[in-house]
């Protein structure tokens, strides 16, 4: 969202042409096939018309009679026989309220202007309108300059510090004794009446240059509860984790919600 550099827009061709050769694969190869087909399913929005924010190459174009995609990409236009947009400023090419149900799947960690994208999402759903919301959560500030995948002979002292601190940062224990005071706090607020308008997150530095390892190139680090509580701040249901106890529990997948 907002001024795309070019430099963005080339990485992302480049990710593309080296994943799929500007052909998409079998949908059931994706890694989130299973969870898309269940949220269709659930929701009965095989002939709804749906948008998917962020469809790459159109590899789940088929999965509903009426898609609709968009990414930031011109070139793999290409691919789709159905109808797609390139993604270009702070709001995405569809009219308000279009749409019966959306998805953006490992998409949302990489969009620079957080806030504006989400409020796209709210824009563009109808009333009653599902989301299906997929990014990757709590992507790790080290993944960019590839600490975990790296040689230990390619860091200096400080690099060396960072990769050793790793598997003790990465791990359940230590992540927990962070995020759950801060999700019981920001619960507790929600509860006295507190509302999120905007998101609360943590911006980490993207790698454009080399693709390390996975998020790699991921400019957000979203904690799935604080996403709960933006959605519930702007008038959705979150029907994946329909009470707090869940959704403070809430670690890893797709969240869904639904707009009242």
């Amino acid at each position: 969202m907002g001024d795309i550099k070019s430099s963005y827009v080339d990485f992302y061709d480049g990710r593309r042409r080296e994943n799929y050769g500007l052909k998409h694969p079998r949908p059931e190869e994706h890694s989130h096939y299973e969870c898309l087909r269940g949220f269709i399913e659930n929701y009965h929005l095989s002939e709804a018309r749906c948008l998917e924010i962020g469809s790459s190459t159109g590899v789940f174009q088929d999965m509903v009679d009426d898609y609709w995609g968009t990414d930031i990409a011109e070139i793999t236009a290409s691919n789709y026989h159905k109808p797609y947009r390139v993604a270009r400023g702070d709001r995405y090419p569809f009219d308000d309220g279009m749409f019966d149900a959306i998805w953006t799947i490992a998409v949302y960690e990489h969009i620079p202007h957080l806030q504006q994208a989400l409020l796209e999402i709210k824009r563009l759903l109808k009333p009653k309108g599902y989301c299906l919301f997929a990014p990757a959560w709590q992507c790790r500030p080290w993944a960019a300059e590839g600490y975990a995948v790296r040689p230990w002979s390619d860091f200096g002292w400080k690099g060396k510090v960072i990769k050793a601190s790793i598997p003790i940062r990465d791990s359940i224990l230590y992540r927990s004794t962070f995020i759950f005071p801060k999700r019981l706090y920001r619960l507790l607020r929600f509860l006295m009446g507190k509302r999120f308008e905007e998101i609360r997150y943590k911006k980490i530095k993207p790698n454009y240059e080399i693709f390390w390892t996975s998020d790699a190139d991921a400019c957000n680090a979203i904690d799935p509860h604080d996403a709960i509580l933006w959605f519930l701040s702007h008038g959705f249901e979150c029907l994946s984790h329909p009470n707090h106890m869940a959704a403070l529990l809430v670690r890893t997948g797709a969240l869904v919600f639904r707009k009242k």
